[in-house]
């Protein structure tokens, strides 16, 4: 593609999204995606700073915007938030549109720089589950697919029972994926699959501590977002 029919992709699709605005639409995107972090008491701070810094990193890569860009509407949402246990759940980062490579950008920066708002708790999982579709609920923007994201490095120890809380996510049509740090416990993997994952294409992997976070997040997202999970949808 020439610059200048670059420039005019670009000018008809910010046409696109004002009409869309205007006429009191929602934005479109491919994916409405929430991510939920743990932030109990099993994660230091050390440990939680490595996962932001695993994902500032991963919403860096140009291999994300390049997924992001394949999708029709060349465009993701997403919302962050920390959970522990019951009634301990924070929103970091409300919905925001992702849809340029200086969008991401900034977003990897916020990331990097966020404060744990949450600190310590039990595992409540059955309710950062609810919590993470109620934010769907929210969402200002309509997706093709909707995708709740949980990492975490224990079973859950307190409030609503994951898989109750995963009935009521799979219920408005979302996925449920996850990402277990086995650090404390080996058998976590097996226990997210069996408890916590759902839904249309749905996956589980594992980071064997913190420090493994920052690979495995990159290659969750990519699964999640790119086009190989449009089409096992």
């Amino acid at each position: 593609m020439t610059f200048a029919a670059r420039r005019l992709a670009l000018a008809l699709t910010l046409l696109l999204a004002f009409v869309a605005t205007a006429s009191g639409e929602a934005r479109r995107v491919d994916v409405n995606l929430v991510l939920a972090i743990d932030s109990s008491s099993s994660v230091t701070m050390d440990d939680y700073y490595l996962q932001l810094e695993g994902y500032a990193a991963a919403f860096a890569d140009p291999e994300l915007w390049e997924a992001i860009a394949a999708g029709p509407h060349g465009a993701i949402a997403v919302a962050l938030f920390e959970w522990s246990g019951s009634g301990q759940q924070v929103i970091n980062f409300d919905w925001r549109v992702l849809d340029s490579p200086t969008e991401l950008r900034r977003f990897s920066e916020e990331l990097a720089l966020a404060p744990r708002l949450v600190l310590g708790g039990e595992t409540a999982i059955g309710d950062a589950l609810l919590f993470a579709a109620a934010l769907l609920d929210d969402a200002p923007t309509e997706a093709t697919r909707l995708v709740v994201d949980v990492s975490g490095d224990g079973v859950a120890n307190r409030g609503t029972p994951p898989a109750w809380a995963r009935a009521e996510v799979l219920v408005r049509g979302a996925t449920v994926n996850g990402l277990a740090v086995t650090s404390q416990d080996d058998d976590l993997e097996a226990y997210y699959a069996r408890e916590v994952i759902g839904g249309s294409g749905s996956f589980v992997l594992s980071a064997a501590d913190y420090a493994d976070f920052r690979g495995v997040i990159r290659r969750k997202l990519l699964r999640e977002i790119g086009p190989v999970a449009a089409l096992a949808r």
